[in-house]
């Protein structure tokens, strides 16, 4: 079975082998796939995106999400299972776009059951003594009820829906997500406008097009990216330092007048 793994651990210290270490002690036939470890600490939003944008792309396995600001509080511990594979993570509302990307919650447990979890459990890294090993127990063919207690869905912490609003000559989205080349990625889905119509942002003009060599090199082109989000990208360049945007802003494009 695959476990898919998502978190802000970073690389610089040993949080990530510590999980997969947890992982193959209950579980050493599992197969792990690191998505990211790279998501800014605490930025549940984020990981949130990069994972629901992800899982479609995995195997059907299980998908281990650990980006937990409220780790050791009041929060809950939960597991969720879809249609195409189950879910672990903390209840703040990292795992329910994933969930609804893979057909929706259909069952919702809270992990209570001290069985699943490291013999010592500490405030501080339910990653390694909660998560991980309820995914490893998963992954192996528990069943989830054995978790814990059922849940209802309806009760399970959600984010806030990114803000997208459309007007005459105008769209208006929130910036989900900059990735490493800066594009920016948007909360809309469809174009502003017809392919090669030219369209402003802010004082920026930019272009409708379909791939980043539409524009000149440092220009700015508006398309629909691999995601099937609407996106900002500049030709060789950051479109996020252009725009000078980070994930919660709005970018508004005009598209007439």
């Amino acid at each position: 079975m695959w476990i898919s793994f998502t978190t802000d651990y970073g690389r610089r210290d040993g949080f990530v082998a510590a999980c997969h270490g947890a992982i193959a002690k209950i579980e050493p036939t599992a197969r792990v796939i690191d998505i990211t470890h790279e998501i800014m600490p605490g930025d549940v939003p984020r990981g949130a995106v990069v994972l629901a944008q992800t899982v479609g792309d995995l195997p059907t396995g299980v998908h281990l999400a650990v980006v937990d600001p409220g780790v050791g509080t009041a929060r809950r511990s939960i597991a969720l299972r879809a249609p195409r594979g189950l879910l672990v993570g903390p209840d703040n509302g990292l795992l329910i776009w994933a969930a609804e990307a893979l057909g929706g919650v259909t069952d919702a447990v809270e992990l209570t059951n001290p069985a699943w979890f490291a013999p010592a459990v500490t405030r501080t890294f339910h990653g390694r003594d909660i998560f991980a090993p309820v995914a490893a127990r998963l992954a192996g063919g528990a069943p989830l009820h054995e978790a814990g207690p059922a849940i209802d869905p309806a009760d399970l912490t959600r984010l806030p829906e990114p803000e997208v609003e459309t007007g005459d000559g105008w769209l208006a989205a929130e910036v989900l997500s900059v990735d490493r080349f800066g594009n920016v990625q948007l909360a809309a889905t469809t174009l502003p406008a017809p392919v090669g119509q030219p369209v402003r942002i802010g004082e920026r003009e930019a272009l409708v097009g379909e791939t980043f060599a539409d524009v000149p090199a440092g220009g700015l082109v508006v398309l629909i990216d691999s995601a099937g989000r609407l996106a900002v990208a500049a030709n060789g360049a950051p479109a996020d330092d252009a725009l000078d945007v980070v994930p919660g802003d709005v970018v508004r494009i005009t598209t007439g007048g």
